[in-house]
């Protein structure tokens, strides 16, 4: 159905679409290139890291590793009483 101004697709227009054409646009550089501009992008990303020194790893990872067992010992025991206290509630 038109509209009263006689345009088959009743918003106004003339039915063109508003898309700009391709060649409006910048073309793209290829697949390839965009993955060796990716690649260059990130070594020169890793080149700016500033990676721990050894002694630093060791004891980043001893933290780490201390801290997680602290959880893991938490959580168990958390996990006996939960289990104890449904027992008692529900019987066994």
């Amino acid at each position: 159905m038109s509209d009263k101004a006689g345009t088959g697709s009743g918003l106004g227009t003339s039915g063109r679409s508003e898309r700009p054409s391709r060649s409006a646009s910048p073309r793209r550089p290829g697949r390839l290139k965009r993955v060796v501009t990716f690649f260059r992008q990130v070594i020169a990303e890793l080149r700016k890291v500033i990676w721990p020194t050894r002694n630093e790893l060791i004891t980043y990872t001893s933290v780490v590793l201390v801290f997680v067992m602290f959880m893991v010992v938490i959580v168990s025991i958390y996990d006996f009483l939960f289990s104890q206290g449904v027992l008692k509630v529900f019987g066994n």
